[in-house]
């Protein structure tokens, strides 16, 4: 009995460690696949039925060569597992041999290939990594850490090497000097640092080609919405209001306004325009309204009397479409020192004209005519609109004083403004120079900046009669006597603005006529997008009342009668599938079927639920009856909450 026990609980062992075959006689016959694998069967004294010699074997002839040339070799390695089976302990464990997998190799290094790795700049042998070794344990691997590229490590890069250097674009170990602190200037903000993010005016950029043998009544989708150079202009533009500077060195708050950016294109700063004083501009958000404005920093100014602030407050009350408006004036020391602050309109992205023209850095002439020449049209554009704005400032019994390149502010397509007004007031408020007297001065500085906008020259008053020669190359005697007039108008007492006026009235004439123009298009423009915000509305409604979660076991508000077909309707609107199952995305059924729901139409509909168990065959009239009810609901409940 004994025996026999034993022999029962060692044969499920034997039946784990070897297959044996129904027909014991035909398996002794078959020679063993562990032999013709691996050359050696480890079951052969444990019950292994099947042949383990190969030269006893029945093969065919020919077989050997067939044998020799199979991908298998007899004399590679067997599989050895740890344990037999899970009975066994310590008798049944194998001992593992060099060729082996080990279980820990679950956990292992992934495998890396023998390569050679070359240390530029070095005299010693290259390092020959070993297959075992992980990437991570390489003696010449650092750990990453975020800065600044250094440019010595660039040039001391081997010539050899051609691999592209890695920039970091967030520096953490080297803060960023503020050089508006710095009184030398040695440092100058860099702008692209403001924008943390890239631009994404493009999302919205049609794709084309599009057809333009298209009926009177048909209409493209981009006949719907604003022209893509109006609408990149417009995005640009409050992507720069909302453009912060991080990691500032700037004062947190100075007065009411804070998050200043600096607005300035260069650290080279003129003293000779405010009367000796070095200006900055920043740009900043007030906490009084949440509006954004210009702080324009006079630095190192000492206000010796009080009447000097009280000076600005007609330029307060100045409005004129050609003048950035002045909004305050005050004195305050967050730089360190005591410096004036005019605070004036913010316009994003404008230039200066010595900006937006080149002025001073010469032009490519061709024969007769200028690459950069700025076209006559465009600079009786600016003598007019310059001429408005002087008109409106001394009919207020003030004087601008400040009438520069650097100071008249491009803020569109030939669109500028005058800008630094009120500042030489408050500077030079005891100064006591008459009031005519600054008024022709204007008109001087007036013909001036015209002569260097048109002869490409940073100071005509230097050398006029040279920048004059300049100037008659490419205008007509008409303008050249208009810039001659307003240049001697100091020599003269009786010259006013209006008497220009008069002389330039045909050009006036031509102006007004071109804004006419503007005006009516900008109108077109604003007429595409009025059917936009009413189909939001409506959209907006619609949404609010569909599917609400909330009122999903209200029975009063469950999705049935109006407010279930109101859900059908937006299936119809928005889900609609081709024959095929495939999604129709068509912008012409939206927009039809919205504006039949807003217009109310007779027209009948036919909506069908998802599981095509109810069909509706309701008009649009009755829908937009249904939307306005269930909106009223909603509203009703929300004010009894």
């Amino acid at each position: 009995m004994a025996a026999v026990s034993k022999a029962n609980t060692e044969e499920p062992k034997t039946n784990l460690l070897s297959p044996k075959s129904k027909n014991k006689d035909n398996a002794k016959e078959i020679l063993c696949r562990n032999v013709t694998i691996y050359g050696k069967c480890r079951y052969e004294d444990k019950g292994c039925a099947f042949n383990h010699k190969v030269e006893k074997a029945a093969t065919p002839e020919g077989a050997a060569d067939s044998h020799s040339k199979k991908s298998f070799s007899v004399d590679s390695p067997s599989f050895t597992p740890s344990f037999l089976s899970p009975g066994d302990g310590a008798k049944t464990a194998l001992r593992p041999s060099s060729t082996t997998i080990s279980p820990k190799a679950a956990s292992a290094a992934p495998f890396l290939p023998k390569q050679t790795i070359p240390r530029p700049n070095t005299s010693t042998p290259p390092v020959r990594q070993d297959a075992r070794t992980p990437d991570w344990a390489l003696p010449g691997a650092q750990e990453f850490v975020p800065g600044r590229l250094d440019p010595s490590a660039l040039q001391a890069q081997d010539v050899n090497d051609h691999r592209t250097p890695h920039f970091d674009s967030f520096p953490t170990n080297h803060p960023p000097l503020n050089p508006y602190l710095d009184p030398n200037g040695a440092a100058f903000f860099q702008a692209q640092s403001m924008f943390q993010q890239p631009l994404q005016y493009h999302q919205y950029a049609p794709l084309g080609p599009y057809n333009t043998n298209m009926l009177p009544y048909q209409r493209t989708v981009h006949d719907l919405f604003l022209p893509n150079d109006l609408r990149e202009d417009l995005q640009k533009r409050m992507a720069a209001a909302l453009q912060t500077l991080p990691n500032s060195q700037l004062p947190q708050h100075i007065e009411s306004y804070h998050s200043l950016v600096p607005l300035d294109t260069t650290h080279h700063k003129s003293s000779s325009i405010f009367g000796g004083y070095h200006s900055w501009v920043y740009k900043a958000q007030s906490s009084a309204n949440g509006h954004f404005f210009v702080l324009r920093r006079i630095e190192g100014f000492r206000l010796t009397n009080e009447l000097a602030i009280r000076s600005v407050q007609p330029w307060k009350h100045l409005v004129s479409a050609n003048v950035v408006r002045t909004a305050d004036v005050f004195t305050n020391r967050s730089f360190g020192d005591s410096s004036l602050f005019v605070v004036t309109d913010y316009h994003p992205l404008s230039k200066t004209l010595a900006e937006h023209h080149h002025i001073g850095h010469g032009r490519h002439v061709r024969g007769r005519n200028s690459i950069d020449q700025v076209p006559e049209t465009v600079l009786w554009s600016y003598v007019t609109q310059l001429a408005s704005a002087l008109k409106t400032i001394h009919n207020g019994g003030l004087a601008a004083r400040v009438l520069d390149t650097s100071k008249v502010l491009v803020t569109g397509k030939n669109r500028i403004r005058l800008n630094g007004c009120a500042v030489m007031d408050v500077i030079q408020h005891e100064a006591g120079t008459p009031l005519p007297q600054l008024q022709r001065q204007d008109l001087v500085n007036f013909g001036l900046t015209i002569l260097s906008v048109g002869a490409n020259v940073a100071d005509a008053s230097q050398n006029f009669a040279r920048a004059m020669d300049q100037f008659k190359r490419f205008y007509k005697p008409e303008l050249q006597n208009a810039v001659v007039w307003l240049y001697s108008a100091q020599q003269y007492q009786d010259r006013t603005t209006d008497q220009f006026i008069t002389l330039i009235s045909s050009q006036m004439i031509a102006a007004f006529d071109a804004a006419l123009h503007a005006d009516d298009n900008l109108h077109t423009e604003l007429a595409r997008e009025v059917e936009n915000a009413r189909l939001v509305r409506l959209l907006t409604k619609l949404n609010f009342i569909n599917e609400r979660p909330e009122f999903e076991h209200d029975r009063q508000w469950a999705e049935n009668g109006e407010r279930f077909f109101l859900k059908l309707f937006r299936d119809y609107v928005f889900h609609q599938v081709d024959a095929q199952g495939h999604p129709v995305v068509d912008l012409a059924h939206v927009l039809s079927c919205m504006n039949k729901l807003d217009a109310g139409m007779d027209e009948h509909v036919t909506l069908i639920s998802r599981d095509e168990q109810n069909c509706f065959v309701v008009s649009y009239r009755e829908l937009k009856k249904a939307i306005e009810s269930a909106f009223q609901d909603l509203n009703s409940h929300a004010r009894r909450i």
